[in-house]
């Protein structure tokens, strides 16, 4: 760079510094009277660099930094008000994120005067909390931070990890990051930046994630800062209202990114598969990824065709030409699944066809409690479960009719729904499904409170997951004593369906980790018995670290992408190409990270 080239990169550094000092008096900084922010700023968060523009001397130097950037992690190079400048040193490296940065003034945010029922808010504490941060990170798509990270920071005042707790179940249902930026690089604005917010799609609770921001806003505010500052996605409209809600003002200030494969959707076209569902698109971006091709044929029902080398296998989601039809066949209809298992000596249900007489009342009177389903069908349609009265059973058969020509009478067995996924006859991945449920606020009527949550759960499942208003769902209300006018108390739970099927609403929790030896080997033995290559069990389970079960379907398509982080699409597309696996790369996930480097960054 000319000299006259690095006099006006200093003459734009100086008036991005003004504007971000704007709220700056130094002499009443609680931190003493600041000098200008520490030149070459840069704060490791664990996922990646944060690099503050601001504070290099020369586009080179900003440029060589952002190209120091470590495999497996994303650096962001912020507060830029001449993107552009820096663009020019390197295009073939480096792109503008297609992001707005929000600034709030601390002077202008009200806090909430009441309390969101059900939920609290507070640090890191153990390797427990860290595991629950990374698999909520795993589930939106965001990378990953060693768990090692995060324990170190458990009490830093620099770098601020705070969860948010479901009082009912104790579990980690979301998660933010915040900087301190005066403790950081000795910022002399007073300020502070908000990271890596992100909540459970699972989680049934509303209002997580403004929760977690105001519990954050309100930590800095009470250190004497002055402002925070965050950036989001410029077509995420959800958090963008969140963020306007709260007071947040758009502010002309830019990031630039390095263009790595993490952020390949950022820089590069839209794909031309961007309309298929995400059990198609897992499949699709884990083939491409290791270099093999991909052909569309049908984007509404995800048929695609992959293609390496001389080997084409055409696959709908995850069924593909490895499984037979005859295999397909006996997992399509569940009557055959259950007469197939209990001959190999696998525990199921009792089960009958519906007649349609005095038998299927016969049946009802037998076991007290029965399930009502098609005898053919998916994503939980046409099922009823815990009927106990007789005209409730013939209102279910009316509806089961609606989805199949035959009707299936089945023992109602209790326990938890554990969906386990078998591929190759390898049990890969394990998840406790649990039914819709809902959390009263004390104003919402029920019927308001499955509108928003059906939204919400559209939203974290790419329109996938919805609550049916229905006859069944009024029928589960109703047994609670409710119906859909009821104004539902505020921290009541109110379990809306009986099935636990994502599309109906349900939930996925992932227990792979605890999964009981016996019930994996019960799955692929099962897999085994329907000679059918990729399958999703339903057992029910009084404990998935138990032995005891019953198996209750066999899915030949099961939805590979609710089942996140566990690498289910990897383990598929290993079972069709083989050649394309990374043995070097086997058995772990993310690469670890270099925790002596990251010791002594910033």
């Amino acid at each position: 760079m000319t000299d006259r080239n690095q006099t006006a990169f200093r003459q734009r550094r100086s008036r991005a510094r003004d504007w971000v000092r704007r709220s700056w008096n130094p002499g009443h900084s609680e931190h003493g009277d600041l000098d200008p922010p520490d030149d070459n700023a840069v704060v490791y968060c664990g996922w990646g660099r944060l690099l503050f523009g601001h504070t290099f001397d020369s586009a080179e130097a900003l440029t060589e930094a952002i190209r120091a950037e470590a495999a497996d992690e994303r650096d962001i190079a912020v507060y830029l008000s001449d993107p552009h400048v820096l663009l020019a040193q390197a295009p073939e490296a480096l792109f503008l994120d297609p992001s707005h940065t929000f600034r709030l003034d601390f002077q202008r945010y009200r806090p909430r005067r009441d309390r969101v029922p059900g939920l609290f808010v507070r640090r890191v504490r153990s390797s427990d909390d860290a595991a629950a941060v990374n698999q909520i990170y795993a589930k939106c798509g965001m990378i990953q931070v060693s768990r090692a990270f995060l324990l170190n920071h458990r009490v830093s005042r620099r770098i601020v990890h705070l969860v948010a707790i479901d009082e009912a179940s104790g579990a980690v249902v979301g998660t933010v990051t915040g900087v301190d930026h005066a403790l950081s690089f000795g910022d002399p604005e007073r300020g502070s930046s908000l990271w890596c917010l992100a909540v459970d799609p699972q989680a049934s609770l509303p209002g997580i994630g403004e929760v977690l921001v105001r519990h954050l806003i309100e930590t800095f505010q009470t250190r004497g800062l002055a402002q925070i500052d965050l950036s989001v996605m410029h077509d995420n409209e959800q958090a963008i209202a969140l963020y306007d809600k709260l007071g947040f003002e758009r502010v002309p200030l830019f990031s630039v990114k390095y263009k790595n494969p993490i952020n390949e959707k950022l820089y590069s076209a839209p794909a031309p598969d961007a309309q298929l569902n995400p059990y198609a698109r897992i499949i699709i971006n884990e083939a491409r990824r290791r270099g093999i091709g991909v052909e569309i044929e049908d984007e509404d029902a995800g048929l695609f065709t992959l293609v390496h080398g001389g080997r084409r296998v055409a696959c709908r989601e995850s069924l593909s030409e490895l499984t037979s039809a005859v295999a397909f066949s006996r997992c399509d209809d569940k009557a055959i699944t259950s007469r197939l298992l209990k001959r190999q000596g696998f525990r199921v249900p009792e089960q009958r066809e519906v007649t349609d007489d005095e038998d299927d009342e016969a049946f009802l009177e037998t076991y007290g409690r029965i399930v009502v389903k098609p005898a053919k069908g998916e994503q939980g349609r046409g099922i009823a479960v815990d009927i106990s009265d007789v005209n409730d059973m013939r209102r279910a058969i009316d509806a089961a009719y609606g989805v199949s020509d035959r009707v299936l009478l089945e023992e109602f067995c209790t326990g938890d729904d554990l969906r386990l996924i078998v591929i190759d006859h390898k049990l890969v991945a394990a998840a406790i499904r649990k039914p819709a449920s809902l959390v009263g606020d004390g104003t919402s009527t029920v019927r308001t409170l499955i509108e928003k949550q059906s939204r919400r759960r559209a939203a974290a499942t790419g329109g996938e997951s919805r609550i049916p208003i229905d006859a069944e769902t009024e029928r589960c209300i109703s047994l609670a004593g409710y119906s859909y006018d009821s104004v539902l108390p505020a921290g009541q739970h109110l379990a809306v369906r009986k099935t636990a099927n994502l599309h109906t609403g349900g939930t996925i929790h992932d227990v792979t980790p605890i999964l009981s030896p016996r019930l994996a080997l019960a799955a692929e033995e099962a897999s085994r018995a329907l000679s059918i290559p990729l399958v999703g069990f339903d057992f029910l389970v009084p404990d998935p670290a138990g032995d005891d079960y019953v198996i209750v379907e066999a899915n030949e398509r099961p939805g590979l992408a609710n089942h996140e982080p566990q690498p289910t699409a990897e383990r598929f597309v290993d079972m069709l190409f083989p050649h394309t696996v990374d043995r070097a790369a086997r058995p772990g996930g993310q690469r670890m990270t270099e925790e002596t480097r990251h010791a002594t960054a910033r």
